[in-house]
């Protein structure tokens, strides 16, 4: 049985991976500071330690007889992160770079890491491919290109070295449902989370920035199922075990888009309410439309929608009143 070092894995979608790396008949140690994260998401069958990438203690313990790392702890706040951007290069930037060093000491060369859409900035295509040119629009994307490039820096290392390493990045798009009731998005930041709390005080759900060039004027986003993530971890782990080949990154999208609008609607009917939104400010870092091609994580990572947007959000509707 192989066990893997799960970073962040008591957030939203860590404590996902968890479940489904534990599901997968794997053993699973958590590293999470639990500075967003939250120790009733881990789950009970994993060993959590309370402790951060950037602590060298830490990841020597964690790292301990370890088959493989899926590397998702970070400062994850694409909008905030323009308001913070030394914060986030060193949670991130430096925060990877301690992971990796630290995984060459212990001889751990299996790392998945959770990158970000955020890398593709606003892009003047129909779909983004992995083949793409990142143009980040905000230092959180920005991080997410350093880590990616650290990665292929490693790869090249291992190559002359003559050592083994493998490294893949996972380009999230925008997560959203639960897959367990006991596991909800709690960020500040995002669309569900925040719509549900202005909910619960009784107040109307804002939309922010409704004069983009998209038809509804609102931002379209690519909405993929937390499960389908954590899924896609699972299979990436599976093939770096057996020996196969994989890409340098993939995209975890659908290759539809929703606008912000449509996804707060399907919020609203499954909460069952008839709130009217209001109009915010746009957000620094926001790109107007995002919306990804999964061809070749459907091919090596088995990656498919297993929902509609409905029933992803009213999975995570039903977390939430849980």
């Amino acid at each position: 049985m192989t066990r893997w070092l799960v970073t962040g894995g008591a957030g939203y979608i860590g404590a996902h991976v968890a479940a489904a790396l534990l599901e997968s008949g794997r053993e699973v140690t958590v590293l999470d500071d639990l500075s967003s994260g939250h120790r009733e998401f881990v789950p009970s069958r994993a060993r959590l330690h309370t402790g951060s990438i950037l602590d060298r203690e830490a990841l020597a313990t964690t790292l301990h007889d370890v088959d493989g790392v899926v590397h998702l702890a970070g400062y994850k706040y694409a909008g905030a992160s323009v308001t913070r951007p030394l914060h986030t290069w060193r949670q991130n930037v430096t925060g990877t770079i301690e992971l990796l060093d630290a995984m060459r000491q212990q001889g751990v060369a299996r790392i998945v890491f959770s990158s970000s859409a955020g890398v593709y900035g606003t892009p003047d295509v129909e779909r983004v491919t992995e083949a793409t040119p990142p143009a980040p629009e905000s230092p959180y994307g920005e991080t997410k290109v350093a880590g990616e490039l650290l990665l292929a820096d490693e790869r090249a290392r291992a190559a002359l070295d003559g050592t083994a390493f493998l490294g893949v990045a996972l380009r999230y798009f925008n997560v959203i449902g639960s897959g367990d009731p006991s596991i909800r998005d709690t960020s500040p930041h995002n669309l569900v989370p925040k719509v549900l709390a202005a909910l619960a005080r009784g107040e109307a759900p804002q939309i922010n920035g409704d004069d983009y060039a998209t038809p509804d004027g609102t931002c379209v986003r690519d909405w993929v199922h937390v499960g389908d993530v954590a899924l896609a971890h699972v299979a990436a782990a599976d093939r770096m075990e057996r020996g196969m080949q994989l890409e340098s990154v993939y995209n975890l999208g659908s290759g539809d888009g929703a606008s912000v609008r449509e996804v707060l609607g399907a919020i609203l009917r499954a909460a069952g309410s008839d709130a009217e939104p209001k109009r915010a400010p746009r957000r620094p870092g926001d790109p107007a439309r995002i919306v990804a091609d999964g061809t070749l994580a459907a091919r090596d990572l088995d990656w498919q929608m297993r929902r509609s947007i409905d029933a992803m959000v009213a999975s995570a509707v039903a977390a939430e009143r849980r």
